[in-house]
């Protein structure tokens, strides 16, 4: 398994969640979780040691089937919000496939079609599997949120994993309602191709446009490696249309102090008023290509208070004004795109 592959603290912090539903103490383990703040990144050894507590407190075959199934999209922040912003299943599988690295820091799921049945496979991964707990609770969590999104569609008609089978295999055939296959060559999900035109009860196109944008813009502007420097700018983008992205705020947001949080930027070659500046400037450009938006809208997703603001500093970045800036780059596009 990639050593690359990490979680969020929002996505841990799932365990919490688990813990208050099943009214479990375990004092020990809501003190590891809550020590990470929502947009730390966890590396994968570590959600892992966190899911053995969690089912030493609780043993028993499927404890990360009962995990998985606490999901919700704050949980899943960006990527969370992008699927459940999709027309239709399969729009949000390609959605969650797209921007998969946003959230586990790589890129390895992928969606095919075979006949009458579609799947959302890890076939990179192989048989290196980190273990079926954190496997079940990855495809529970993946499952149960579609389940949420999607409350009339059927199940899976296939899941499989690559380790052995456990003592309970029934446990995890009741949960997902199918047959599932241990000790299989990938970990994947399978169901009919016909789930994937089923309209979303949260479908919301300009909202998936706009996070799609901003996910684009995201992706874009740091190189890689920078694993908290992207935590830090998934909450400003957040932060940034309800004017919230000052130093205090974004540390606010990340449960901590303002002082740690620019000396872990500093480790990794940033400032936070340089990379407060960088996101606003990609965003900027990316909304500036979209004639839907107009320079109003796009000073309040930026978080400007007042336009004119919006102006000045647009100005310091390009040396020269949005609007300036939209007629150049409208002028350079085909006559379609641009009129549109």
């Amino acid at each position: 398994m990639p050593s690359a592959i990490r979680v969020n603290g929002s996505y841990v912090r799932v365990l919490i969640d688990w813990l208050d539903r099943y009214q479990l103490s375990a004092p020990s383990l809501r003190a590891a979780v809550q020590r990470y703040g929502p947009g730390d990144p966890v590396p994968l050894a570590q959600w892992r040691e966190l899911l053995q507590r969690a089912e030493a407190v609780h043993p028993g075959d499927g404890r990360g089937l009962e995990i998985g199934a606490c999901i919700s999209t704050e949980r899943v922040g960006v990527l969370g919000y992008l699927v459940a912003a999709s027309d239709n299943v399969g729009q949000a599988l390609h959605a969650y496939q797209r921007f998969e690295a946003l959230f586990y820091g790589i890129q390895m799921a992928r969606i095919s079609i075979r006949g009458s049945t579609a799947e959302l496979g890890w076939p990179l991964a192989g048989r290196n599997s980190p273990g079926l707990l954190t496997d079940e609770t990855a495809i529970s969590a993946l499952v149960s949120y579609m389940r949420q999104l999607a409350p009339s569609a059927p199940g899976p008609v296939e899941v499989a994993f690559s380790s052995p089978a456990p003592a309970q295999p029934q446990v995890y055939e009741a949960f997902f309602g199918c047959r599932v296959i241990f000790a299989a060559p990938y970990v994947r999900v399978r169901f009919p191709a016909a789930y994937l035109d089923i309209p979303l009860q949260t479908a919301n196109p300009s909202l998936r446009a706009l996070l799609d944008r901003q996910s684009l813009a995201l992706s874009s502007a740091l190189p890689g490696g920078q694993f908290f420097a992207l935590q830090v700018q998934q909450v400003i983008l957040r932060l940034l249309p309800a004017a919230r992205a000052a130093l205090a705020d974004v540390a606010d947001e990340m449960a901590m102090s303002t002082r740690t949080l620019q000396r872990r930027l500093r480790e990794e070659g940033q400032s936070f008023q340089g990379l407060l500046d960088r996101t606003r400037q990609e965003l900027a450009q990316t909304y500036l290509t979209d004639v839907s938006l107009s320079l109003v809208e796009i000073t309040m997703l930026l978080g400007f208070a007042e336009q004119s603001s919006f102006n000045r500093a647009f100005r310091q970045w390009f040396d020269l004004s949005p609007a300036k800036w939209r007629r150049n780059q409208r002028a350079t596009m085909p006559p379609s795109t641009a009129s549109a």
